[in-house]
């Protein structure tokens, strides 16, 4: 995101004012990418205001907090620059605005790894129901959770600390490796948990129906690829030197991706009642702890086998 301005002529004898000249596909830009994380931020706040906290839902209050994150330094970032391109003018010190650069790759990362976890979860939980049921770990999503927090930490401090060691080529290796490690492990464990969740779902029983959350991942996830990958590709790929990309659009890509999870939820989940709190409330049960879990198993002679082993 920079600042596309014109230096000022020189002044004749009738001039004593700069000319300054506003990029207006930046301020169009950097508007539409506010009014998105505002919107975002609202929605997110929500999830995590009106979701239970629970073993099911751990997964997605951290996806709604990384997502809130990002969306909370993309907020004070878009801000200046958009105050920057209308004033012509610093509003805060460079020193400021890269300080924000690491904390929207680490909230960024975190949602990533989170959403990961989410998906290979859901894929095992369908894959192998009978370990999932009765094997699996009471604690295993808080561990999973502290874990990828651990490693968000630890990848952004790494790249952080190499690139202000003012060695440039150090600082390029590692956001490389960076965002290698997000495009070829994260991504395609994603995709692929997510490929073996759809295929198990649509050849299930035909007179079983989707479940709400399998449907939730699968908007999620696909979204991402569409919205929020671009930022780790483009980057990926520019700092190759193959490509030279508007950081301005791969953000306000990024944004979509983030601000729209809580509406997806919401959506899927939707009860056709006025809206208030209470009816957001009922959406997300309906989506993470709704009664039609257990109405599934009750049908699922498979299901009722695993629980008597258990």
């Amino acid at each position: 995101m920079e600042v596309t301005t014109m230096s000022p002529s020189p002044a004749s004898p009738t001039e004593g004012d700069d000319i300054c000249e506003t990029d207006v596909t930046s301020v169009a830009i950097h508007s539409v990418t506010l009014l998105i994380c505002l919107c975002g931020l609202a929605g997110n706040g929500a999830v995590l205001c009106l979701l239970q906290r629970n073993p099911t839902t751990f997964y997605i209050t951290n996806l709604a907090f990384a997502n809130f994150s990002f969306l909370h330094f993309a907020v004070h970032s878009t801000l200046l620059y958009l105050l920057e391109d209308v004033s012509c003018s610093t509003v805060a010190p460079l020193v400021f605005l890269r300080a924000l650069f690491p904390l929207l790759l680490f909230s960024y990362n975190m949602g990533l790894y989170v959403l990961t976890a989410i998906s290979i979860e859901r894929c095992g939980s369908i894959l192998f129901p009978l370990w999932y049921r009765c094997r699996r770990p009471q604690r295993l999503s808080w561990v999973v959770c502290a874990l990828l927090w651990a490693l968000s930490i630890a990848v952004i401090v790494t790249v952080t600390s190499l690139c202000l060691s003012q060695e440039h080529e150090h600082c390029r290796v590692s956001l490389i490796t960076m965002y290698a490690l997000n495009l070829f492990l994260f991504a395609p464990a994603m995709v692929v948990s997510s490929t073996v969740l759809l295929i198990k779902v649509k050849c299930g029983s035909q007179q079983q129906q989707p479940k709400r959350l399998d449907i939730v991942i699968f908007l999620v996830v696909l979204f991402f690829l569409l919205f929020a990958l671009p930022l780790s590709l483009c980057n990926f790929l520019q700092q190759l030197g193959y490509i030279t990309v508007s950081s301005e659009v791969v953000i306000l890509l990024t944004c979509i991706h983030s601000s729209i999870n809580p509406f997806i939820y919401f959506l899927v989940g939707r009860c056709w009642r006025p809206c208030s709190v209470g009816s957001l409330r009922l959406s997300l049960q309906r989506v993470f702890e709704g009664p039609e879990e257990n109405t599934a198993h009750r049908n699922d002679p498979a299901m009722d086998t695993a629980f008597s082993a258990c």
